[in-house]
């Protein structure tokens, strides 16, 4: 009897079924896939500019149009960063109460401590990144679900702020050049703040990020498949944690610019913070499965909250059902990714 003999199987090797993996979540191509979505949220932002322009002489005027633009930084800010997050197939419900805690850390180094200001803001930022590593360790290192490790740490963060502010704002009169930072007009003869050109720079520096770094690369491939990513031979873990880590950096700008924005550390609030910042995302077209995302429809989409949330003050919509029409811009955004990825 003749010795039988192995077929080798005509199936992928894992080898390269994790380069594909890693190939299938090069920015290039999430792009690609993405661009459709952006351009129903581009005409779409333009379709709700238009209805409140006829519904009211006074929403499309440049006072108000900077207006709108001041309202998105902080929101469209924490969503930059929580774009990272979600591409991984990650959530990160933190940012909103960690965004106030970072403004009264912002308080105490800056008032209390008496630090200079570049100290105080530095260390501020940094203090978001920490709350980013610690979500990062929690989901990476020891495993528990991104939801529950980041519902912790909002509701550690709320508790915290009202600890150490001892329930009571922290004002920068003392600082008054904090206070320039996100209002001082950078523009003469017009009302500009420097905060929208932070803002701005933001935006340069996550899509440059997103689409040009490793950590770009690594972000789309762990959400498009982590198994094969891990097979591939990329430390999962520790990437999960930078990422993290990155969107606790723009955590910590947020509060800097939010309290700098009210000239106070108000302890209380950043509840619904994070959900605004997660439709943004997913009106973009950032798939809440991860895999899937980029930097300018987050904007826009952070743009279309701004201005929904802005006409509706201006033509006199009282504010429960400003709520209410958030509430649904939201529930559409999930519904339409939902939609997406059954098509796909």
């Amino acid at each position: 009897m003749s010795p039988t003999t192995t077929q080798p199987t005509s199936g992928p090797t894992p080898s390269t079924t994790a380069f594909a993996a890693v190939e299938a979540g090069t920015p290039r191509l999430a792009w690609l896939r993405g661009s459709v979505q952006q351009l129903l949220a581009f005409a779409s932002l333009i379709v709700i500019v238009a209805v409140f322009s006829f519904a009211s002489p006074h929403f499309f005027t440049t006072n108000n149009l900077v207006s709108i633009l001041t309202a998105a930084t902080v929101t469209g800010i924490l969503a930059l960063g929580t774009t990272f997050v979600i591409i991984t197939g990650g959530i990160d419900l933190s940012i909103g109460t960690a965004m106030v805690l970072c403004g009264v850390m912002a308080g105490v180094f800056l008032t209390y401590l008496g630090w200079p200001l570049w100290a105080g803001v530095g260390a501020t930022i940094l203090f978001g990144a920490l709350i980013g590593f610690i979500n990062g360790v929690n989901i990476s290192v020891f495993g528990i679900p991104p939801f529950i490790a980041t519902l912790g740490m909002m509701l550690i963060a709320a508790g915290l702020s009202l600890v150490i502010s001892g329930t009571k704002p922290i004002y920068f009169t003392e600082t008054p050049d904090f206070q320039s930072i996100m209002n001082l007009s950078i523009v003469p003869g017009m009302r500009f703040p420097l905060g929208v050109a932070i803002f701005i720079v933001m935006i340069v520096v996550a899509a440059v990020l997103l689409s040009k770094t490793i950590v770009g690369r690594y972000t789309f491939s762990i959400g498009s498949n982590e198994a094969a990513t891990a097979l591939s031979g990329v430390n999962v873990r520790r990437w999960k944690i930078i990422v993290y880590t990155l969107a606790g950096l723009f955590v910590g700008l947020a509060g800097v610019l939010s309290a700098s924005r009210l000239s106070s550390a108000q302890p209380t609030g950043g509840m619904g913070l994070e959900l605004e910042a997660i439709a943004a995302v997913v009106i973009g077209g950032t798939s809440l499965q991860g895999g899937k995302g980029s930097i300018v429809g987050t904007v826009i989409g952070a743009l279309i909250m701004a201005v929904l949330t802005n006409g509706l003050r201006i033509i006199s919509v009282p504010q429960e059902w400003q709520s209410v029409a958030v509430g649904i811009v939201i529930l559409v955004a999930v519904y339409l990714d939902m939609l997406r990825r059954r098509r796909t």
